[in-house]
């Protein structure tokens, strides 16, 4: 077998996989499941769930973790002939996935499947494919079903040149600047800078619009001209506002068409708005449900927002002799010079306790602990040099395994993620318990000067989080694939185990065991500790309007927007209604964001907040049991693996918080968590 995207046998062979691997690839696993589907929807094959997924199941498992592997490739190693081959690939795939969820054969056959044959995890899995058929269009007839697979091809098509065009306008921007210029900014981000330009044959320092780079500079840098001009750039990247050399990277038309699309997709299956669609399978009943609960938690948040500001405010003009309206470019700033001076705290120094190797022992040992699980190294064929590859198990059995490729690179989207390789099942086709896989993605700095990479705070958080989704995916029990681990989980609770995981990055004794300063090897001292603690909540009332607005921005630009009008009036009208602090009129965050127009969240990025009320409720029980040293309970965490993590999606995420918390979701331990309870 020359071709790797066709060996399954074995995890993904990422090292040998070529551009010209996938249409080969394809036309091999399409014609199969092709042959799979005409087989289960023939007249005489029992309508047996069982049966099914012994021929059905295991060729589409197939055609998924090869397409999988490519787009998970087009994700982290973008070259233009991998990008070509996705693309030409990207249609057929999408209208067989598109045509077989609408398909009337095999809908009419899940329907007839004894429903008292079924275990309990088989039942709930039938129940969300019963209903995925009629959101996939399996009800349609005639000309409204071939414009329900036309809408589906094209959006497929253009949220990836959504995607495409957001990497592209990120990746090439830079920006050289003096020494001088760069006044202020952390010795480490000054040594990556200077080797960027190096690297390049320039002088100087060469910044980017990536993480790593942009934030520091924008927290740190003395200079406020420097502060505007990479501000502008990174706000006005992929639109109509970007330099004229830059615009051909402009998303403008993409969104517009994507929510056109959208808006007559959920006509024909009979809603007024796509937003009524989004929310059928998840835990809020209706948009107005959503739009209702971020208003409400938006009206707690303002009064500590409007204090945040006015403190910003009044230690501009006193401390900095920063007078007048505050520029958007030099607020990070200002946040950064008053969390200094009132906590005499900074990130930057906490930052080189926090090398990359020490936090994840510390991250693994939290997790062996609190989950009564093992994490060992092993090996696997990866994309990068910088990938690594892990085991998780318990008592000697493997319980899954995952990639981690931690550091920012050009060819690799921004931000961080978790996806699935693939799912547990006890497979139909062999009865052998097949173990999940998954990939961890984040976007870190890499080490300069022969130190290992060394992380922020904020990044360590983003780790944590990140694991929370893979331990919601690695640790299930469940044996029936489309309901284990993340699978069929509602999507505004699917955060809940990855935000979770945030709140461990504050416990001291978590911490401790995680720090080691890279020059001295001393771990973080309490009294450091302490400062960070203390700071924690800073501007946290700000911070939550802002995710307020763009949850209403979505939730409304899906719902009550006219796609045939422009969406800027409505990001302006959110924008007053929520937020305390107004962008420039020149601000186009959201032609960059890929959450709701290229990954998923579409209507749906209230899931954060959402979650997040399940998660500090949820942590709020280990702050109940906990030792007196902070020391997490290990049975409390046995309670929340065996509730949550194993149970994955084979109940209602409701059921499972209740099983867990013995009780209803309140609001009041998340606003607890960040401060934001009237003293």
């Amino acid at each position: 077998m020359t071709n790797p995207l066709l060996d399954t046998s074995v995890l993904p062979l990422f090292d040998r996989i070529a551009p010209d691997h996938v249409a080969p690839a394809l036309d091999e696993l399409l014609k199969n499941a092709e042959q799979a589907l005409d087989q289960v929807t023939a007249q005489d094959f029992p309508a047996d769930w069982t049966a099914i997924a012994q021929i059905l199941g295991v060729a589409t498992e197939r055609l998924g973790m090869a397409w999988g592997a490519v787009s998970h490739l087009n994700s982290v190693a973008d070259t233009p002939e991998l990008r070509a081959a996705y693309n030409a690939a990207l249609p057929r795939v999408t209208e067989f996935w598109t045509r077989l969820g609408s398909d009337e054969r095999l809908y009419a056959k899940y329907k007839a499947i004894d429903a008292t044959s079924l275990n309990t995890e088989q039942t709930q899995a039938r129940k969300n494919a019963l209903r995925a058929f009629v959101l996939g269009g399996a009800e349609l007839q005639g000309p409204a079903k071939e414009r329900y697979a036309a809408i589906q091809e094209r959006l497929a098509e253009i949220t990836q040149k959504f995607s495409e065009n957001t990497l592209d306008a990120t990746d090439s921007f830079a920006l050289v600047v003096s020494e001088d210029q760069m006044k202020g900014v952390p010795a480490d981000v000054l040594q990556a800078t200077r080797d960027a330009a190096q690297k390049e044959g320039q002088e100087g320092h060469r910044l980017s619009l990536k993480m790593p780079v942009y934030l520091p500079v924008m927290q740190f840098a003395d200079s406020s001209a420097l502060r505007e001009q990479l501000y502008k750039a990174h706000v006005t990247r992929a639109s109509d506002q970007a330099p004229e050399e830059a615009r051909k990277f402009d998303n403008t038309p993409l969104m517009q068409e994507i929510l056109a699309l959208r808006q007559e997709e959920a006509r024909l299956l009979g809603f007024d708005n796509y937003a009524q669609v989004s929310v059928v399978p998840k835990m809020a009943e209706s948009p107005e449900k959503v739009i209702a609960f971020l208003r409400d938690l938006a009206a707690k948040a303002r009064p500590f927002a409007e204090k945040d500001l006015a403190d910003l405010r009044e230690f501009a003009a006193g401390a900095l002799g920063i007078g007048g309206p505050l520029n958007a470019w030099d607020v990070p700033y200002i946040s950064e010079k008053l969390k200094e001076a009132r906590y005499s705290f900074s990130e930057q120094e906490v930052k080189p306790y926090f090398t990359a190797p020490k936090v994840l022992a510390g991250l693994f040992k939290i997790i062996e602990t609190l989950f009564e699980v093992n994490i060992r190294t092993d090996q696997a064929p990866g994309w990068h040099p910088a990938v690594a590859f892990y085991r998780i198990e318990r008592d000697g059995q493997l319980l899954g395994q995952f990639y981690l490729d931690p550091p920012a690179r050009s060819g690799k989207r921004g931000g961080a993620w978790m996806d699935d390789v693939r799912g547990r099942w006890q497979r139909p086709d062999t009865g052998a318990l097949q173990t999940p896989v998954a990939h961890l993605v984040c976007n870190f700095a890499e080490g300069v000067n022969g130190h290992p990479p060394l992380l922020t705070h904020d990044d360590v958080i983003t780790l944590f989080h990140e694991f929370g989704h893979g331990l919601h995916h690695m640790l299930t029990q469940v044996n029936e694939r489309d309901v284990s681990g993340i699978s069929g989980v509602e999507w505004d609770a699917v955060e809940l185990p990855s935000q979770f995981m945030e709140n461990f990055c504050w416990e001291w004794s978590v911490l401790r065991h995680m720090t080691s300063h890279v020059e001295t090897g001393e771990p973080l001292p309490r009294a450091l500790f302490d400062k960070m603690l203390a700071a924690k909540n800073f501007q946290s009332g700000l911070q939550t309007l802002r995710q307020i607005e763009f949850s209403m921005f979505d939730m409304l630009v899906h719902s009550e927007h006219d796609p045939a009008q422009d969406f800027m009036p409505l990001l302006t009208q959110v924008r007053e209604e929520v937020a305390v602090m107004r962008p420039p009129a020149f601000n186009r965050m959201v032609h960059t964001f890929s959450h709701i127009f290229a990954g998923g969240y579409a209507a749906g990025y209230y899931s954060y907040k959402w979650a997040e009320v399940l998660s500090a409720d949820a942590y709020a029980a280990f702050e109940e049991t906990a030792a007196d040293d902070g020391t997490p309970n290990v049975a409390t965490g046995r309670l929340y693996r065996q509730a949550i993590l194993e149970a994955g999606g084979s109940r209602p995420a409701l059921e499972s918080f209740k099983a867990f918390r013995g009780r209803e979701p309140s609001l009041n331990a998340l606003l607890r968590h960040q401060g934001m309870v009237a003293a």
